[in-house]
This record gives C-alpha cells, structure tokens and sequence, in this order.
C-alpha cells in the first residue's frame, strides 16, 4: 500500500505548488499527529495510525495529506465505507484532487454503488494522471468516460429541475432534525429510528449513520468542516460525528437537549430539560 503522497520529516512539510496555500495553515500541533501517524503505519499500528490521522484532521480541518492517508489505511484494512467518507471530505476541500476524485469512484464500485462511482469518474478530465485508470475502471462497468460525462450531465440537468419543484420526502421514521450541507444533501434525524438518513438533490436516499449511541435525535446542526451536531434527546447528551462518519459523545448531562445552534466556534444547545440555554465553545 502506498500510504503518502508526502511525508513530513520532524515537523517540517514537503509539499508540492500547488498544496502550498494548505500547508502555511497547518498547525504544529496536526504536523505531530501526522508524523504520529506515518509512524505508526510503518510498524503496522494501524489502529493507532488511523486515530493519530484522525486527530491530525480534527485540529487542522483542510489537511490534505492527513485525509489522504487517513483514507488509504481504511482502504486498506477494507473499510471502504469509511475511507469513501474520508475521500470525500478531501474533494469538498480541493475538487481538483483528482487522485482522490478515482479513489472515490472504486470505492464507490466496491461498494456496490455504481452510479455514484460514475458521479466522481465524470469529475475527472481527460487531461489528469488518472484518466487512464479512470477509464480502466469505466470499462470494468461495461462503459467509457465519454458516455459517463454525457449521461451526467443529462442527471445533473433533470436534478436541477427536481430541486426547482415541490415535492415531498415521505416514510421517514418520525422525522425531526434537519440540516442540509454544501452539496445541497439533506440530513434527516428519525427520533423513532435512531438514525439519521441522508438525501440527495435529486431524491436519492440511503441510512447515514445508524448507532448506538444514538437515542432519540432531535436538533441536527453542521460546522463548516462537515461535522454533525445531534441533540440526542432520551440519552441526554451531545452527539458528535465527524467529517469521517465516527460517532463520539460531545458533551455529556444534559437535560433534554432539543434545538442546536452554531454561531462561529459557539455551539448553542436549548436544554428543555433545565429550562436553559447552553453555550459550548467547539
């Protein structure tokens, strides 16, 4: 497995013109995590390696390199489900990534999820170093990325139309919460599923998360990084799930919690609980 496109020694970063901009913001304190990381891989700690990467992206949200090997372990120890939501969060940040642009599309492919791998393929120009392996991989689809393009855009042209018109989501499982992200898909939290269900501009759906610590979901808010805030009502507590899809407990013993709010770095929870409102600095 080739796990780096660069590799930091100490803390200094080599890093390539055009990931220059990228690289003036990345903290000390990510640039240790990611060394962390590289370590660990090496020694074949890949657990360690993959929270080490994860820390590293949680402090400096566009660390490019840090998703990107980040994802590839996950790839690697075949959980492609998380290493696709990795690989996505680099081509939010940098659609122009087109390495990790196919990494998405044949993960998508081993996912069983054609269509979306025909999505990331059409973003790929016929003037990148991995058209080649982009066009090998729309072969193994039985198409080419000519077609791929042309049928895009006829989607993207009918989604336009879908998103100008009314319509209705229908059986939801006691739908609550609702957030949108800047793609334009919609996060939906059922209260009585304990889940939360994601839906597309164009009306696709599929489950996003589905956990235990999940207990009646009310209020859903999104950060600009492209994490999800949860008020989880029953368990009385703070959800958070991070650019990645891992689910952790943000803030603990509240009572209630039904409207989330976020203000730059403030996070607002109504308590109903206590009749209050908290104010948690992120």
């Amino acid at each position: 497995m080739k796990l780096s496109k660069k590799i930091l020694t100490g803390i200094i970063i080599a890093v390539s013109a055009v990931n220059i901009a990228f690289a003036a913001e990345i903290s000390t304190e990510a640039k240790l995590q990611y060394n962390k990381g590289v370590d660990m891989y090496r020694l074949g700690r890949y657990d360690e390696a993959i929270t080490a990467f994860q820390q590293a992206v949680d402090i400096d949200p566009d660390y490019i390199d840090a998703y990107y090997n980040l994802g590839s372990i996950l790839e690697y120890i075949k959980q492609e489900d998380a290493a696709l939501a990795v690989f996505k969060q680099i081509i939010l940040r940098k659609p122009t990534d087109y390495e990790a642009v196919y990494k998405a599309a044949a993960l998508s492919v081993k996912l069983g999820q054609p269509e979306q791998a025909k999505s990331y393929l059409s973003l790929i120009p016929a003037n990148s170093i991995v058209h080649s392996k982009a066009q090998q991989l729309a072969s193994s689809m039985k198409t080419d990325m000519q077609t791929i393009k042309h049928e895009q855009k006829e989607i993207a042209a009918e989604s336009e139309k879908i998103s100008q018109s009314n319509g209705v989501y229908e059986n939801l499982g006691s739908p609550t919460g609702m957030v949108t992200d800047k793609n334009g898909n919609l996060y939906v939290a059922g209260f009585s599923d304990n889940a939360i269900v994601k839906i597309s501009p164009n009306g696709d759906r599929r489950l996003f998360v589905k956990d235990a610590k999940l207990n009646g979901p009310i209020g859903l808010e999104l950060d600009s990084s492209g994490n999800i805030y949860v008020a989880n009502y029953n368990a009385n507590n703070v959800l958070k799930i991070s650019s990645t899809g891992l689910v952790s407990v943000l803030i603990s013993d509240i009572p209630k919690p039904y409207c989330l709010h976020i203000d730059g770095g403030l996070l607002f929870i109504s308590a109903q609980g206590s009749n209050s409102v908290i104010r948690y600095k992120l």
